[in-house]
Formats: C-alpha cells, sequence, structure tokens
C-alpha cells in the first residue's frame, strides 16, 4: 500500500470518526457512539508511521480523542449519558484540529511539490 493511499485510508476514518461523534452529539445513541469509538480507534492506528512535517501532532490529536471516546462509551453504559456527550464534544474539538493538521500538511505537500517541478 502506498503511503499516499494509507493517508487516504486513514483521513477517511478520522472524517467518519467525527462525524459520527456529531451524529452522537445530535441523537445520544449507543450504537453510533460504538461507531465513533471504532473509527477513531482505526484512524489512530493507519496514523502510526504516517510520515510530514506534523505527522506527531497528527497521531496526537486521534490519541485524544480515543481517550475522550473510550470514556464516554463508558459513562453511556453507567447511564451518565449527559457526561458522555461532554467527553464526546472534546472528541470533537481534537478531530477539528486533526483535521486542520491534515490541511496544513495537505498545502505544504504541495507547496513542496511545486518548488519541486522548478
Amino acid at each position: 500500500m502506498g503511503k499516499t493511499t494509507k493517508k487516504l485510508i486513514a483521513d477517511f476514518f478520522m472524517l467518519m470518526a467525527l462525524t459520527t461523534s456529531i451524529s452522537y452529539i445530535a441523537n445520544p445513541n449507543i450504537y453510533e457512539l460504538i461507531t465513533a469509538v471504532t473509527l477513531n480507534l482505526i484512524a489512530t492506528i493507519l496514523k502510526i508511521g504516517t510520515t510530514g512535517i506534523l505527522n506527531v501532532e497528527y497521531l496526537a490529536t486521534s490519541l485524544v480523542a480515543d481517550f475522550h471516546l473510550i470514556p464516554a462509551l463508558i459513562m453511556d453504559q453507567m447511564g451518565n449519558q449527559p457526561e458522555a456527550v461532554s467527553l464526546v464534544w472534546g472528541a470533537v474539538v481534537a478531530n477539528i484540529v486533526s483535521i486542520v493538521i491534515m490541511l496544513i500538511e495537505a498545502i505544504f505537500r504541495a507547496l513542496i511539490e511545486e518548488e519541486e517541478e522548478y
């Protein structure tokens, strides 16, 4: 699997985790939360070993989201849904930061490729 393909798949799972987390906030449902946790864990695993200027920060944001979503799942199962929703908000913020980093990386990569052409 090529470097670009791996990054594409990781970005896909990160965006899916973000949108599923937002969906859980809008309509708290345990299945949506389980899906968000699973998608975010997959995104985290795929981010391991990615290359880029901000790859450490990119992975860190995913780990932060994991450390919000997993306790949210536990809180939801314990019947404390408001706390679970609060924790999922933290994961959403972390995933938004991750998307910003993803966009910065894409801009850097485009600039580097443009310079190499000349």
